[in-house]
C-alpha cells in the first residue's frame, strides 16, 4: 500500500520540534543571503557613485526583466507593464512604451513619466499605457518603499484570479507570499481608467504587500528593485499554475497538506528579504543576456 500523503501526528510533532529547535539556534548574526550561501557569500545589491550610473543599471535590468517575461509567455497584445522609480526624482518612474513587444525592449525604449502622467524623459516617441500609469502611479505614491512594480496578463494568473482568492501555503516557494505579503483586489470594473480605482487597488495591496491577485484580471508584484519585483512576478505566476494543478487533484478526492504557519513564517523570513529576492532573479537575467547577444548588459 502506498504511504499516506498526510503526516501522522507523531511525525508532525517531531517536525515541529525540529523546526522550533532550528529557530532557537542563532545563525551567527547572518543575513538570509549569508545563511543560504555556503562559503563565500554572494554580493549584495550594488551601490552607485552617481545617479547616472544607477539609472543606467536600472534600465538595463528593466529591459532584461521584459525579455524574461517574454520568454516565459507573459505577453498579451499591448497589456502589461513594469515601472521603476527614478533614483534621482522619486516622484517619477520609468515604464515601457505602449505597443512594443517585451522581447524587443531595450533600455533606450523606456519612458520617464511624473505623477501627473507627463513624459519628462527617455523615449517620448511613443505613449505609455494609460491604465498602467494609473495603477503604477497609485502604488508608487502609496508605498515609498516600492521602487518597482510588475503587472502582466499571464495565463495562470488570469485563471486563478477568477476565484478572487489568495494562494494557499501548499509548498515552500509560495510561502514567500505568506501573511500580509499577499493581497487580493476583489473589485473589477474593466480597464482601469480612473484615478480612484488605482487608489483602491494600491490600498488593497496594503503597507506590506509583495504580490496581489487582481480579480478577473491578473497579478501585480512589487519590490525594492526591479529584479525583486520581477522574480516575485514569475514566482506568483508559477504558484498560480501549481495551485490550479492542486485544485484539480483535490477535486478528485486527493487531500491537500498545508505548510504550517510556523514553517511558512520561518521560510518567508529567511527567503524573502530584498537581497535574496534580488539574487533569485539573476539566473534568468543572465541567461537572457546571453541569449540576446548583448542587446542589453547586466
Amino acid at each position: 500500500m502506498a504511504p499516506s500523503a498526510i503526516c501522522h501526528a507523531s511525525a508532525a510533532s517531531a517536525v515541529n520540534k525540529e523546526l522550533a529547535a532550528a529557530k532557537q539556534k542563532p545563525l551567527e548574526n547572518k543575513t538570509p543571503l549569508q545563511a543560504i550561501s555556503q562559503g563565500v557569500c554572494l554580493p549584495g545589491i550594488p551601490l552607485f557613485s552617481s545617479y547616472d550610473k544607477e539609472r543606467a543599471w536600472i534600465l538595463n535590468h528593466m529591459a532584461g526583466a521584459f525579455r524574461v517575461f517574454a520568454r516565459k509567455g507573459f505577453t498579451e497584445g499591448m497589456s502589461g507593464h513594469i515601472s521603476v522609480r527614478d533614483p534621482e526624482n522619486s516622484h517619477a518612474f520609468w515604464t515601457n512604451p505602449l505597443g512594443r513587444h517585451f522581447a524587443l525592449l531595450e533600455p533606450s525604449d523606456m519612458i520617464l513619466v511624473n505623477y501627473e502622467g507627463q513624459p519628462i524623459g527617455g523615449n517620448t516617441t511613443r505613449p505609455a499605457n494609460a491604465a498602467g500609469f494609473l495603477i503604477h502611479s497609485a502604488v508608487h505614491k502609496a508605498r515609498p518603499d516600492v521602487n518597482a512594480a510588475c503587472h502582466t496578463h499571464g495565463k495562470a494568473g488570469k485563471a486563478w484570479s477568477a476565484f478572487a482568492r489568495p494562494l494557499e501555503m501548499i509548498n515552500q516557494d509560495v510561502t514567500y507570499f505568506y501573511g500580509n505579503a499577499q493581497a487580493v483586489y476583489t473589485e473589477f470594473g474593466g480597464v482601469v481608467f480612473s484615478e480612484e480605482e488605482g487608489q483602491r487597488l494600491a490600498a488593497a495591496l496594503g503597507p506590506k504587500g509583495k504580490g496581489m491577485i487582481l480579480r478577473n484580471h491578473g497579478l501585480l508584484t512589487v519590490g525594492g528593485t526591479v529584479d525583486e519585483a520581477a522574480y516575485l512576478y514569475t514566482l506568483m505566476e508559477r504558484s498560480c499554475e501549481v495551485q490550479l494543478m492542486v485544485e484539480a487533484a483535490a477535486a478528485n478526492g486527493v487531500p491537500k497538506v498545508y505548510v504550517s504557519d510556523d514553517a511558512a513564517e520561518y521560510t518567508f523570513r529567511m527567503g524573502s528579504d530584498p537581497e535574496s529576492l534580488y539574487w533569485e532573479f539573476q539566473p534568468d537575467l543572465e541567461f537572457e543576456q546571453v541569449q540576446s547577444g548583448g542587446t542589453f548588459e547586466i
